[in-house]
């Protein structure tokens, strides 16, 4: 099996959904007169684990026409906030969302690790090279690492405690704390922003072993089991965890926070809205 082959068994998007995002963009750009300069999935399908009734998590992000931000009085009525976001109708498999470009700087100077994953997704659907090139190069001038480890602690911690302490545990609720403890660890050994693909994390964290193999059947069953499968706990990833989690306390407090400068947003959105 080649890497293509092997990526998109890991990262799925049939070819029909990804015509249906394609649309689903153009009648964005149209309806709402914007356009967009990067697209991408986002969710378990860009992680790696999607099950096969996971839904598509398509993430956009989007610019307007520069009169749109020089108005007096904003479209959306006297004194009312512009919408910064367009989110389309939910159906049962696909949903799409996205944020406008000054909204996305504004994240990028508080290095959301949210938006951090969507420029590092595995899965892009749509991109304009210059501009997208342009947002990676600001994410990492602006990435605190304090900022993103706490994010995916407290995100390990928080459902750890809500979902992992029975004897039968959802597939998919072990996975939402292996990725983020996973990226902790990245962290504390490169600084820099963790990957989004979950075999990354894997390759680079846990090569072998009894926990790597324990992660690697709970894939296998996640990837062919229903987004609600549940199993009998799994002590070596449990064990592992928990262990984690416990090392892991206050030790966030010792990372860099970002240092970037906040003109470059400035200069970055004036030269955007010039094309």
């Amino acid at each position: 099996m080649n890497s293509t082959d092997a990526a998109q068994d890991i990262h799925p998007v049939s070819d029909d959904k990804r015509r249906a995002v394609l649309a689903a963009l153009a009648g964005v750009e149209r309806e709402h007169d914007v356009r967009i300069v990067y697209a991408c999935e986002s969710g378990s399908r860009g992680w790696g684990f999607s099950s096969p009734d996971s839904d598509y998590d398509a993430r956009f992000v989007y610019v307007h026409r520069r009169p749109w931000y020089l108005t007096v009085n904003e479209r959306t009525g006297l004194g009312e906030p512009q919408r910064d976001v367009i989110e389309l109708p939910i159906d049962d498999e696909l949903d799409v969302s996205g944020w406008d470009l000054r909204k996305v700087l504004r994240l990028l100077s508080k290095s959301n690790p949210t938006l951090l994953e969507w420029l590092r997704s595995p899965i892009v659907y749509r991109e304009d090279g210059v501009l997208s090139a342009g947002l990676r190069t600001l994410a990492e001038e602006f990435y605190s690492p304090i900022a993103a480890w706490h994010h995916y602690f407290s995100l390990a911690h928080g459902t750890f405690r809500a979902h992992l302490g029975g004897e039968h545990i959802r597939t998919k609720k072990y996975l939402y704390v292996l990725r983020p403890v996973l990226a902790c660890q990245w962290i504390e050994r490169e600084q820099g922003p963790p990957p989004m693909a979950f075999e990354d994390l894997l390759e680079r964290l846990l090569p072998d072993g009894e926990v790597r193999e324990a992660i690697e059947a709970l894939l296998v069953r996640k990837r062919r089991s229903a987004e609600v499968a549940a199993g009998p706990r799994v002590p070596a990833i449990s064990d592992f965890l928990a262990a984690e989690l416990e090392r892991m306390q206050g030790l966030g407090q010792t990372l860099p926070a970002a240092s970037g400068r906040a003109e470059r947003l400035d200069e970055f959105l004036r030269s955007a809205l010039a094309d």
